[in-house]
């Protein structure tokens, strides 16, 4: 019987699951930051404690995996994978691969192994891989960068849209009464100067109030069609520099502020740029946990194609368990 271990490593949270051939969980590990740009000797710690707890409850050791697949939360750049890559061959697997969290991501919201995945979260990413294997990551270094939105930015957007508004540069919104109450102060001038006063920003809970607002709030909707029409320029840029345009394949979404399934307020602004970008792609949320993407990284490393019954077995055993706000991929 052949094993594989699957790690994803986010800012706050680290999953490995240990699973068989069949796709059959026999093994899982939690711990804390798996994000090495957060701390290098705390990812270590963090991802060789989840493995060790995935491997104690499959009662395996590590020479019984066939192979290890680590998706690890900013792992992207090749000064990312020097840090990375003696952290991960000092935990002894005989073979094993490092992929940025947005492969996993995408690996797990499909059957295929081309694709693309957006992100949106605490920030966003654009990852995709073609049929010939070639590969391009756009975004996820942040708004200086070139990115808008995710939690951060949607925040920030949800603050100042209030602040324009109370200053009589905006149309009153009900953005106003939202954020007043999420942050406790009694008026927009109270807030203003507080925030002034003590240097605070706006937090990422501010970022679910645009969800709260938009079935009829103007501004709210403009924000998260912002959102849905930025995204759709990564996955139109992926595709044409990966010149996917006449394939078949599947658009990931992933993170929060996709998966939320509250209104068609960013998807449909997504869709349509995907749709004239390549008419054969499809957009999928994503519905598994993305550890389950790097079990099936593992497979695919090994020369291994997943049969029916192993997505199944993924999806019935790896499978979301429901969504919340907190503002991350992880």
């Amino acid at each position: 019987m052949n094993y594989y271990l699957g790690v994803d490593g986010g800012g706050s949270k680290t999953l490995a699951v240990v699973a068989d051939e069949t796709g059959r969980i026999a093994g899982r590990g939690i711990s804390g930051c798996g994000n090495h740009q957060l701390g290098a000797a705390l990812a270590e710690r963090s991802i060789r404690q989840a493995v060790d707890e995935a491997l104690a409850q499959a009662e395996l050791e590590r020479e019984s995996i066939t192979c290890a697949s680590f998706g690890l939360a900013g792992a992207d750049r090749e000064a990312d994978f020097r840090i990375l890559r003696p952290m991960i061959s000092g935990m002894g697997f005989k073979k094993h691969q490092i992929v940025c969290d947005t492969v996993i991501a995408m690996r797990a919201g499909t059957r295929q192994t081309d694709g693309v995945v957006l992100i949106c979260g605490s920030g966003t990413n654009g990852y995709g891989v073609n049929a010939a294997g070639e590969e391009i990551q756009i975004g996820g270094f942040g708004y200086a960068f070139g990115d808008f939105g995710g939690g951060g930015d949607l925040a920030v957007e949800v603050f100042r849209t209030v602040v324009r508004s109370w200053e009589g540069r905006e149309k009153p919104t009900s953005l106003t009464s939202l954020t007043l109450d999420e942050l406790s102060f009694g008026s927009v001038e109270e807030m203003f100067h507080r925030f002034l006063d003590e240097g605070r920003r706006a937090p990422h809970t501010l970022a679910k109030l645009l969800f709260q607002a938009a079935p009829a709030d103007e501004a709210a909707r403009k924000i998260l069609a912002r959102q849905g029409l930025e995204l759709g320029k990564v996955a139109s840029a992926v595709i044409h520099k990966l010149g996917m345009r006449h394939d078949a394949f599947d658009v990931v979404l992933a993170g929060s502020v996709l998966t939320r399934g509250e209104g068609d307020y960013v998807v449909p602004y997504i869709e349509a740029q995907v749709s004239a970008a390549a008419p054969k792609s499809r957009l999928r949320i994503l519905t598994l946990e993305p550890a389950a993407g790097a079990v099936l990284l593992a497979m695919d490393e090994n020369g291994v194609v997943p049969d029916a019954a192993v997505y199944e077995r993924l999806h019935h055993e790896l499978a979301v368990k429901g969504r919340n706000m907190e503002w991350a991929l992880d």
